[in-house]
């Protein structure tokens, strides 16, 4: 019999080619896609002989977790466009480390030559990953190697020397005086972020630090959410009798959690309900569904655990699951704090009602904004907790840090792996603030809006070529390990940091990853006694070992969290923008979420620039009529005097009202209308485009 002839290699997507001449028609792909990510889009197409994988209408497969195909294929039959004919066997090394790019933290393996990254690939952690990795994290390496990147540090006027950009920012930062310079830290290893609180309150004097975009709980509710009979691990989702996920979009905001819980809904029957702003991926597969508006998550939650507590409210639906369920797993994403300040004391007293404490298989476990948010806050990088969340003089959080910028309370600012203008709300507002500030240090990956501003630049080290430690939401401790070089002109990031205290008159002692460590663990009472070893290849709890119990108690931060009741409202000195004088009406609640694709690894990413995402104002098919517009229509929408323009998607799940826009998407970022409470804005009337 001829052998059977294909055109190849074929563009399934345009990341990954078929040779259908080599596919044995396994079903492994095709099974992946329809039970593991559940798109639902490859198929096997015709019979017979004839028989080939694909897409019913031929169109490209693109999913966020279609790189997870040419891992199972057995016989090569799928590869990555990135990779092909890149390297031979022979030519290239592989290094375990932790993918850093949201909060999942995945493990995978870097494939290496010529000191460079040439592809990621999966390294099997169950209680992490499950084995999967999502396409940010297995193609987004290239910007690594972008032209915009920091590869030595620089001032206003052009590039300086190590030893000239570090006696500059000392000098910089002294004069500023004590207490008058803040930090804000956002891409870190918790050995970084040691640092980096060890560079304010020790070198400078100074309290004003923090690790979140909005302002968020203080101490005693940070004491409360970490304590260890309190937070679930990962896999207990598999096994989990009911998941309530609160306030995240999992596909959007840790992306393989989302495959996670599909897993335990499909093989388990686990009793998915779901609580939030807009729709999400996992609406088909929920039992319940509610919606609360946006700035109404600490009202909704405190419902929800007067539902528990036999009251009729508008969670009863949702109560009604969860309270037949014996374990409980809640995924609940940071952002309910965003502009309703009590919604984690209310998360609180809902883990109460749900009697999750102490129960095995049962607990809270967060879906931060920033991929170590946790091991930021144990590091001490909170303005009212010190390393191991211990108490200290308070100080400004992030708004307060702005704020005070804008009126000369503050001198100077440190930005560690942060970028205000893009990531925070009130983009006008922090471009005033930081145009007010005499001095500024960013230490940054690659140039933006923010660097722009700053005094001095330093370049920060890739998760493929840093040496250190993250803790995930559920506590684990995991390595990240160097497997590529670093660009000639950067620094260990732990080393600038050390060298920089000094220059300012403050030993730390550290310089080297090993003595960082040491001082980490010295610092954070309840990961005394960790070990390198300790955390090995796969990672290793924190709450699963002996020093555990020198987490401070709650009662030490003097009153316990309050739960309340009432609807959230704007943080104090931050009313809620309002249309402008003569502006159409009606008016919509505004909500926001983080685009999984919104941002610079897509931006950067040549591969990946087809997935960069454009702004689109989502909303109810009734507001949509209403205000006379279609899916494709272009619209701009306005809160005070700024404005952003989108293109129109109705969506049937929108609650009436409310629309929502992306943050994070270049020349078009909802964070520019938005400035910590709630806000309404108007649509202009469309002029109509191609959809």
């Amino acid at each position: 019999d001829e052998k059977r002839h294909f055109e190849k290699p074929i563009e399934l997507s345009p990341l990954v080619a078929i040779d259908r001449e080599r596919c044995i028609l396994c079903y492994r792909c095709v099974r992946f896609s329809q039970e593991i990510s559940e798109d639902a889009q490859l198929q096997l197409l015709e019979r017979g002989d004839r028989t080939y994988v694909g897409t019913f209408d031929e169109r490209p497969y693109v999913s966020p977790f279609h790189g997870n195909i040419t891992d199972i294929c057995p016989v090569g039959a799928l590869t990555n466009y990135t990779y092909r004919f890149r390297a031979r066997p022979w030519d290239i090394e592989q290094g375990g480390t932790v993918c850093t790019l949201c909060p999942s933290q995945c493990n995978v393996s870097l494939t290496i030559r010529d000191e460079k990254v040439k592809r990621v690939l999966t390294r099997d952690n169950h209680d992490v990953d499950d084995g999967w990795i999502c396409d940010k994290g297995r193609y987004g390496f290239e910007m690594f190697e972008a032209a915009e990147r920091v590869d030595a540090p620089r001032g206003k006027g052009g590039g300086l020397e190590w030893a000239a950009a570090i006696e500059k920012a000392a000098a910089g930062l002294r004069a500023a005086g004590a207490g008058r310079v803040a930090a804000i830290v956002g891409d870190a290893s918790n050995e970084e972020a040691f640092l980096v609180q060890e560079l304010l309150r020790g070198a400078l004097g100074s309290p004003h630090l923090d690790s979140r975009g909005y302002d968020g709980p203080g101490r005693a509710t940070a004491l409360e959410l970490a304590r260890p009979e309190l937070t679930a691990r990962v896999r207990d989702i598999d096994t989990a009798d009911a998941i309530l996920v609160l306030g995240t979009d999992p596909l959007h905001s840790s992306p393989i959690l989302d495959l996670r819980v599909r897993k335990a809904v499909r093989r388990n029957g686990t009793r998915l309900v779901l609580a939030t702003e807009r729709p999400t991926a996992l609406d088909g597969g929920a039992e319940a569904i509610a919606r609360y508006a946006p700035g109404e998550a600490a009202h909704f939650v405190s419902e929800l655990s007067r539902a528990l507590g036999g009251e009729d409210t508008v969670a009863t639906p949702i109560a009604e699951t969860l309270r037949d369920a014996a374990k409980v797993v809640v995924l609940w994403g940071q952002r309910i704090d965003h502009d309703s300040p009590a919604a984690s004391a209310n998360l609180l007293e809902l883990a109460e009602r749900l009697g999750v404490a102490g129960t095995a298989g049962a607990g809270l476990l967060e879906i931060p904004d920033v991929s170590n948010a946790r091991g930021l806050r144990e590091a001490g990088v909170l303005p009212d907790a010190a390393p191991g969340l211990a108490e200290t003089t308070p100080g400004y959080t992030t708004n307060q840090i702005r704020s005070a910028l804008e009126t000369g309370d503050l001198d100077a600012i440190v930005l560690f792996g942060v970028d205000p203008l893009r990531d925070f709300p009130d983009t006008i507002a922090w471009e005033a603030a930081l145009t007010a500030a005499s001095f500024v240090v960013s230490f940054s990956m690659h140039e933006n809006a923010t660097t722009a501003k700053a005094d001095v630049v330093f370049p920060l080290e890739t998760h493929a070529e840093k040496d250190g430690t993250v803790t995930h939401p559920d506590g684990r401790l995991q390595r990240v390990r160097p497997a590529a070089s670093r660009p000639e002109g950067v620094r260990p990031n732990i080393q600038v940091l050390g060298e920089l205290a000094s220059a300012l008159g403050h030993d730390t002692g550290v310089n080297s990853q090993p003595t960082a460590f040491a001082a980490l663990t010295n610092g954070v009472s309840f990961y005394a006694g960790i070990t390198d070893e300790q955390i090995g290849g796969l990672g290793f709890r924190w709450q699963d070992g002996p020093s555990a119990a020198n987490l401070p108690s709650p009662a030490s931060a003097g009153a316990a969290p309050q739960p309340s009741v009432g609807a959230g409202v704007p943080s104090p000195g931050t009313p809620a923008k309002q249309p402008g004088e003569g502006t159409p009406a009606p008016t919509l609640l505004l909500g926001t979420f983080r685009d999984i694709w919104a941002g610079p690894v897509t931006e950067l990413n040549p591969p990946l620039r087809f997935l960069q995402p454009k702004q689109r104002l989502e909303l109810s098919e009734a507001d949509a009529a209403e205000l006379n517009l279609r899916t494709g229509y272009e619209v701009r929408v306005t809160a005070g005097e700024e404005s952003v323009d989108a293109i129109v998607q109705v969506r049937e799940r929108v609650p009436d009202g409310v629309c929502f826009l992306s943050e994070g998407i270049a020349g078009a970022n909802a964070n520019a209308l938005l400035n910590g409470g709630p806000v309404r804005v108007t649509v202009s009337q469309p002029e109509r485009i191609e959809a």
